[in-house]
C-alpha cells in the first residue's frame, strides 16, 4: 500500500478534508502533527493513518522530540491511529533501539525503525528476527539506494525463494523505480504534492489502449509559470500534438481539464476577482505593473489543488497495478523514463 505523505497547500486542516475523499492511506509527522491538535478525530474513518515520529524533519530544523510526549501523544490519539512509527534518533542506531524498548515497556507496539547506513548484522537482522513489520528510513538524498537495497531485500529480508520473509515500510522513497522493483508492503511518498507544486503531473504510459504502470510514467510540467515554458518538448504548450493528445484524454478520463488562462497588467493596489490571481511576485518599484492571471478554464496548468488531486489519483491507480504483497523479489530492469 502506498501513504501519502506532505503536507497540502493551504493549510493541514483545510486541504487534508478537501483531499480526504480521494486517498485510502494517510501518513503525518508527530512532528508537524502537534501543530494541529484538533484535526486526528476530524478525518478518523476517511483514511488510514500511519503516524511517523517526524525525527529526520525535527533534526533538520534543530528541534529534539521529547520521547515522552511522543508516548503521550500516541495514547491520547491511539483510536485515530492505524500504524506508528518508533522514535528513531537519526545517526545513532542505538539510542533508536533503546527508544524501541522504551516505547514497548510503556505499552506501546511501535514500528522498529533501521536506517540506510547503519551495520546490518547488528541493528537489521535482529529485527527480521524479532518483528514482522520493520520500516527502512534515512534513504532520502542517500547514497546508491538500489545496490543498498538489492542488498537487504536478497540477503536479510526475503528467502532464498525472493519471498519476503517479514513486511517492509519504505520511509519517503520518491522514485516509481524503486517502488516497484521490491515486493514492499507499505511505502510512504510525497512526490503527488512536491511534482506538483515544481508544476507538473504524472502521467502514465498507454499500450494497446490501456494505462500501463508497471513501467516508469512520465513527468510532464504543465504550469503556466513552469521555466520549461521556452524548451522545445519540455512542457505540455510545446510537446507534439500526438503527445499533448494523449495528456488531455489522460485528465479527460479523470474528470480534469489542462486549464485555460488570459493574462493581463494590474497597477499593484488592484484588488483581484474570483476567478484571478497574481501571476508575478510583486516588483519592488510601486509604479511598475504587475501581470494578473485570469483563469478561463480551471485545470492543471493554473490551479496547483487540481495537480494535488490528478497525482493523488496517479499514485493510487499505481497501488491497484501493484502485485499483491507477498511477491517474489527478482532484480530487474525497469523500462522508460527514470524519475
Amino acid at each position: 500500500m502506498i501513504y501519502l505523505a506532505g503536507v497540502p497547500g493551504g493549510g493541514w486542516s483545510i486541504r487534508e478534508r478537501e483531499l480526504n475523499k480521494l486517498w485510502n492511506y494517510r501518513l503525518w509527522s508527530y512532528y508537524y502533527s502537534v501543530q494541529e491538535k484538533n484535526i486526528m478525530p476530524q478525518i478518523k474513518n476517511k483514511v488510514d493513518l500511519f503516524l511517523d515520529s517526524g525525527a529526520f524533519s525535527a533534526k533538520s530544523q534543530g528541534v529534539k522530540i521529547n520521547i515522552q510526549e511522543y508516548i503521550s501523544f500516541i495514547k491520547e490519539n491511539e483510536t485515530y491511529i492505524d500504524v506508528y512509527a518508533n522514535l528513531d534518533v537519526i545517526g545513532n542506531p542505538k539510542a533508536t533501539f533503546n527508544n524501541q524498548k522504551r516505547m514497548e515497556r510503556a505499552g506501546l507496539h511501535p514500528l522498529p525503525v533501521f536506517h540506510f547506513g547503519e551495520d546490518e548484522e547488528l541493528y537489521l537482522k535482529p529485527l527480521i528476527e524479532k518483528y514482522d513489520y520493520i520500516a527502512i528510513g534515512g534513504m532520502v538524498k542517500s547514497g546508491d539506494l538500489m545496490s543498498f537495497l538489492d542488498r537487504i531485500f536478497s540477503k536479510y529480508i526475503c528467502d532464498k525463494k525472493g519471498m519476503p520473509k517479514v513486511k517492509i515500510h519504505g520511509f519517503g522513497l520518491t522514485s516509481l523505480k524503486l517502488i516497484m522493483r521490491y515486493p514492499w508492503y507499505s511505502v510512504d511518498s510525497t512526490s503527488w504534492v512536491v511534482t506538483g507544486r515544481m508544476g507538473s503531473i504524472y502521467i502514465p504510459r498507454r499500450k494497446n489502449g490501456k494505462w500501463i504502470y508497471n513501467e516508469n510514467s512520465w513527468k510532464i510540467p504543465v504550469s503556466n509559470k513552469s521555466p520549461s515554458l521556452k524548451e522545445a518538448g519540455q512542457h505540455f504548450t510545446t510537446m507534439r500534438n500526438s503527445e499533448r493528445q494523449l495528456i488531455i484524454d489522460y485528465l479527460k478520463e479523470k474528470g480534469y481539464k489542462i486549464g485555460e488562462s488570459k493574462f493581463k497588467d494590474k497597477n499593484q493596489d488592484y484588488e483581484l476577482q474570483e476567478n484571478e490571481k497574481w501571476f508575478e511576485k510583486k516588483p519592488q518599484n510601486k509604479s511598475d505593473k504587475r501581470k494578473v492571471e485570469i483563469i478561463v478554464v480551471p485545470g492543471v496548468s493554473n490551479k496547483y489543488q487540481l495537480r494535488d488531486e490528478i497525482n493523488i489519483i496517479y499514485f493510487l491507480d499505481l497501488e491497484k497495478s501493484l502485485p499483491e504483497w507477498p511477491w517474489v523479489y527478482k532484480s530487474k530492469v525497469m523500462k522508460g523514463f527514470g524519475l
